[in-house]
C-alpha cells in the first residue's frame, strides 16, 4: 500500500518540524522495519512537506507508528500545521527507475 501526505507547518515552527522528522529517521534506521519505506520532502523551501509511505498491509499499521518519535511528532503536528495533513492512497500507473 502507498499513501502521500501533505501538510504545512506554520513558518516559525519548520525547525521544529525537522527536527522531529530527523529524529524519526533516526529510530526508523535503528529498528529498520521490513516492508517499510518512508521519504518526506519539504517543497520549495517552505513550510509544506509531502511523505510518501509504501508499507505491507493496511498503511494503519504501518511499524513506523509504534515508533516513539513518530507518536511525538504526529501529536506536535495538531499544534504546529496551518494545513492539517492529508492523506492520498496511491495506485500505480506506471513508474521509471524507481527503487
Amino acid at each position: 500500500m502507498r499513501v502521500m501526505i501533505r501538510y504545512t507547518v506554520r513558518p516559525e515552527r519548520v525547525g521544529q518540524s525537522v527536527a522531529l522528522l530527523h529524529a524519526v529517521y533516526a529510530d526508523l534506521e535503528r529498528a529498520r522495519p521490513h516492508g517499510l519505506r518512508y521519504d518526506t520532502f519539504r517543497l520549495d523551501g517552505s513550510g509544506s512537506f509531502l511523505a510518501l509511505i509504501e508499507s505491507e498491509g493496511d498503511p494503519v499499521a504501518a511499524p513506523h507508528h509504534r515508533l516513539s518519535s513518530f507518536q511525538r511528532y504526529r501529536t506536535a503536528l495538531s499544534e504546529i500545521c496551518t494545513e492539517p495533513p492529508t492523506v492520498s492512497y496511491l495506485d500505480e500507473v506506471g513508474s521509471y527507475r524507481s527503487e
